[in-house]
């Protein structure tokens, strides 16, 4: 590789991108060379500001676009002045291609440019889904933060009331309470069992003769679990357990596990 040939490595060696025994030679050209070092240095910042200063994340399209532009652009070599540098001469009076003042070097812009953007697409993207799985994982804190909020609630309104308690499979047993000011209902088991593979415990109400969803129960077996019925209590007289595949049902089923009379105010 000549030495007009390694001041084009610059951008690559910034970014990490250069195989391993080019790098080795890059390294030992960039100790003598205070140009390239100083424009690696100019480089890498530039792309560690891209990275973080992305604010949303980039669209596939643009990805996309950028790598397939630099698949097609080819890097020129740098200029080299055919005049001597001053300071830096070699044997026979010489200029040396090395001369930081005597090479007129002329940067491919594109191609460092679609180089950092393609970095930027990269680093920025694994910045911005951070970003999203630390929401994400705050959504879900909140959402459970509520969740158990309003089924306590449920359980300390004063105007609860429960409904006696239901033999369920398995030795297992489970009631429901009440809040109608709240217009809630929790339902709590123990000792139910896992249900089977591929399997659900889905909660229902009963409107009469019309059962409407309140939601899944946890398939974690053993225990006790106390769980806020989804939807509001309503017109319903009684709720109901069934085993549904996953995902539930719109309708049940199966036959109920349990079906019980929901307790008036």
């Amino acid at each position: 590789m000549s030495g007009a040939e390694l001041h084009t490595l610059t951008g690559a060696y910034a970014v990490h991108a250069l195989p391993a025994t080019e790098r080795d030679t890059f390294e030992r050209h960039l100790a003598a060379c205070p140009s390239c070092e100083r424009e690696v240095a100019e480089l890498r910042a530039t792309a560690g500001r891209l990275g973080l200063a992305v604010s949303e994340s980039t669209s596939p399209q643009m990805r996309a676009s950028v790598l397939r532009q630099i698949a097609g652009v080819r890097q020129e070599p740098p200029k080299i002045a055919d005049g001597p540098a001053p300071g830096r001469r070699g044997t026979g009076g010489r200029a040396r291609p090395g001369g930081s003042r005597g090479r007129l070097r002329s940067l491919p812009r594109f191609a460092l440019a679609a180089c950092l953007a393609a970095v930027a697409a990269v680093s920025g993207g694994v910045a911005v889904w951070q970003y999203e799985a630390a929401q994400d994982a705050r959504e879900q804190a909140e959402q459970s933060r509520q969740y158990q909020e309003e089924l306590a609630r449920v359980l300390a309104a004063p105007d609860a009331r429960t409904a006696g308690r239901s033999e369920l499979p398995g030795g297992a047993s489970g009631t429901v309470v009440v809040s109608r000011d709240r217009d809630r209902a929790a339902f709590l088991a123990s000792g139910l069992e896992a249900p089977p593979t591929g399997k659900v415990y889905q909660l229902w109400f009963a409107d009469g003769q019309k059962m409407r969803s309140a939601g899944l129960m946890d398939s974690a077996g053993g225990g006790s679990k106390a769980v806020l019925m989804e939807g509001k209590v309503g017109r319903a007289s009684a709720m109901g357990v069934t085993v549904e595949p996953a995902g539930g049902s719109p309708q049940p089923t199966t036959e109920p596990l349990a079906l019980m009379k929901l307790p008036r105010a």
